[in-house]
């Protein structure tokens, strides 16, 4: 019975170890140079399209159970960080509803020819989801250029958290999704030219996707959404 009761006492003590709290770095975290986007408590760090800050009331975003939330139809408009990434990796837990369309851009940038545009990492649900006809709308795309490995995705379903990661380094981009990558592409490669100009972005200009860097948005795409452990770092 001691043997016993040391085993599963070890048991606990790895498992608080290992654990981590939402929203914080762990130390090997911060060694690295992650920076945390989301507090957990508030909008702090995050700013409008016009550039004013983000206050977290209900109707728009909103911080719900330590997530940066969404509401269905609730009216929050894209938000944004306040400093641009270039070489840089991204991670994020989401949480979406049955029929969830939406996503996280980055490399956000206001072209000569074209407005405000970002690369966008679809966040969708791929059954019920309103947009999910092509392969190039799934959940992990980038949006109406690239689709993901469809084989590769492991998604747990609508209500529970997933994890995302973007990695952009020099012209080499990264999806993953829950540890596996599920896209990679080389911006200004003669595949990613010939996608773009299939896309709608095809009259962008600069060419869509190659600018240096840009800021990260999350978009309100009439919701509902969730977010959490939202951080990144420069590489």
């Amino acid at each position: 019975m001691k043997k016993l009761f040391l085993t599963l006492l070890m048991g606990v003590a790895v498992t608080a170890a290992f654990s981590q709290k939402d929203n914080t770095l762990t130390k090997k975290e911060a060694a690295a140079h992650w920076k945390l986007l989301f507090d957990g408590t508030t909008a702090n760090g995050w700013v409008n399209g016009d550039g004013s800050l983000v206050k977290a009331t209900p109707g728009a975003w909103e911080v719900i159970n330590g997530a940066i939330t969404l509401k269905k139809d609730a009216k929050g408009g894209d938000i944004y960080t306040t400093d641009e990434y270039g070489d840089f990796e991204f991670s994020a837990d989401f949480n979406i509803e049955p029929g969830t369309n939406t996503g996280i851009k980055y490399f956000c940038h206001k072209y000569d020819k074209g407005g405000n545009l970002g690369c966008e990492f679809q966040i969708i649900d791929d059954v019920l989801g309103e947009d999910n006809k092509l392969p190039n709308h799934l959940l992990g795309s980038l949006y109406d250029v690239l689709p993901p490995i469809e084989a590769n995705k492991k998604v747990n379903p609508p209500g529970q958290w997933n994890t995302i990661r973007i990695v952009a380094k020099g012209k080499n981009v990264q999806h993953w999704v829950n540890g596996v990558k599920v896209l990679e592409y080389t911006r200004g490669s003669d595949d990613y030219l010939a996608a773009v100009a299939k896309s709608k972005f095809s009259k962008v200009e600069p060419v869509f996707g190659t600018v240096e860097k840009g800021r990260i948005q999350l978009q309100d795409h009439h919701g509902p959404v969730a977010f959490k452990n939202i951080k990144v770092r420069e590489l």
